[in-house]
């Protein structure tokens, strides 16, 4: 499907590629951001696009000269990485368990954190910015020290997939951990303070901005870029460790060469060049998809995830989903759906299927086949995967 152009009243136009009719609250978001004086050219919205903070989940937004730090979001650089493995399905037989254990015993899930850390983390180019980073983040250096590497919580995973040809792909998502959170904290904080400063109006305080030029900017500009690369850097730390597990129980420890290894943002802003201007691309729950772009975008525990390659569509500032998105919140789902359910909706998946995991039961997600479906002008599939191992943050 090609976009809608949506009849509101803004400055600026919003296109959308929804699968649904917004609601009021998501109509309302949209309007918002699409009402903001440095909005460029039009807010384009993804196929999976729902309610956020300040800014819909699911929304591409180009600025001229300012940027809006809730609208990037508190996870920094939260993102995808995938690697296509020489392996095949019939290798996994019998250990689908035993890598399930080894997984969760080597990445720490949730609010853990790494006992000891390795090399290749203490070795990161990245802690030599950490002096210059927000001042209220600086006694938590040894806290993003050990968290490089480690998972996180909510809808964060590691999966082994198959393939439609039985290729065996590794699959992880996760983002920028506690530093990220509080470094967006902190600059939304500032960015309030100085919107009440300057009595500057807004239909939504979580809209707060800050104006290239000023220090305010340039120093969330820095903070943003880092813990963009944390987060990358996060993912890669976690991959090999995965990698590994795997070797060990498919190949005798052998170390194999990926066929092919994706590594996507789907919460940050960078600049790019737009319809022949500079200006700032933010990304919340979208991935960059230029003309052949690798991306990935999940589907729920339990349902098909994409390998996409982009078709650099400019109306969605090259931009597709990020995900299925979720079509009820975490209390509705735990409220809606039993343990029998998620039993049913994860059969054939070595996972947990335990209460605490409730909240991310596949039907609390809206169907990824559809959302694949609205964004055909966007992006196309390299590889439809199927997971048979699933650790949840």
């Amino acid at each position: 499907m090609a976009y809608q152009k949506m009849s509101l009243s803004t400055p600026e136009p919003i296109l959308t590629w929804a699968n649904h009719e917004l609601d009021s609250k998501e109509l309302q978001m949209a309007k918002n951001v699409a009402s903001l004086p440095f909005v460029f050219k039009h807010v384009a919205l993804m196929p999976d696009v729902h309610l956020g903070k300040g800014a819909l989940v699911g929304s591409v937004v180009a600025t001229k000269d300012a940027l809006v730090p809730a609208a990037v979001g508190v996870d920094i650089g939260c993102g995808m990485c995938a690697i296509q493995t020489p392996f095949v399905a019939d290798q996994l037989d019998g250990k689908l368990k035993s890598i399930r254990k080894d997984i969760e015993a080597a990445i720490p899930v949730g609010f853990e954190s790494n006992k000891n850390v390795e090399k290749s983390v203490y070795n990161w180019q990245g802690w030599k910015e950490f002096k210059h980073l927000h001042a209220k983040v600086q006694h938590l250096e040894t806290k993003a020290l050990k968290q490089m590497g480690s998972l996180g919580g909510g809808n964060h995973f590691i999966e082994v997939c198959l393939d439609e040809a039985d290729q065996v792909w590794l699959m992880l998502h996760s983002g920028s951990r506690n530093i990220g959170n509080m470094l967006a904290k902190n600059h939304i904080s500032t960015a309030k303070n100085v919107a009440k400063l300057a009595q500057t109006k807004l239909p939504d305080p979580d809209l707060s901005y800050f104006v290239a030029g000023t220090p305010e900017f340039t120093a969330y500009w820095h903070d943003l870029q880092w813990a963009q690369d944390y987060a990358r850097f996060n993912r890669d730390v976690m991959m090999r460790r995965f990698k590994k597990i795997v070797e060990k129980h498919v190949a005798g420890g052998k170390a194999a060469r990926p066929l092919l290894s994706v590594n996507c943002h789907h919460n940050y802003a960078e600049k790019e060049v737009h319809f022949d201007e500079s200006v700032y691309v933010t990304r919340k729950g979208a991935v960059r998809a230029r003309t052949d772009d690798y991306g990935i975008i999940p589907g729920s525990m339990g349902a098909k995830s994409y390998i996409v390659k982009g078709k650099g569509n400019h109306d969605s500032y090259c931009s597709c989903a990020h995900g299925a998105g979720r079509q009820m919140s975490r209390t509705k789902a735990k409220r809606t759906f039993t343990l029998d359910d998620l039993v049913k909706q994860t059969e054939g998946i070595e996972c947990r299927k335990d209460s605490g995991v409730l909240d991310e039961i596949p039907g609390a997600y809206k169907p990824i086949e559809q959302v694949m479906q609205n964004q055909a002008d966007l992006v196309e599939v390299v590889a439809t995967l199927k997971q048979v191992v699933c650790v949840k943050g």
